[in-house]
């Protein structure tokens, strides 16, 4: 139980890291994607697939 709660929270972190770290490269172009409870869930449970979707529907609205 202790392992699953602490890879579930190394993914969380991961999540956030990684879309704070797209935030930072896709700054020069204008792309943005909000740091928000549903942005972090979605890329913690489908990774990097779930970054590139938020990537793809930001440039489609």
């Amino acid at each position: 139980m202790k392992k699953k709660i602490l890879k579930v929270l190394s993914k969380l972190c991961f999540a956030f890291v990684s879309i704070y770290g797209l935030n930072l490269i896709l700054s020069g172009i204008n792309i943005f994607i909000p740091i928000n409870i549903i942005t972090i869930i979605l890329v913690t449970f489908l990774g990097s697939p779930g970054i590139l979707g938020l990537v793809a529907v930001y440039l489609l609205i």
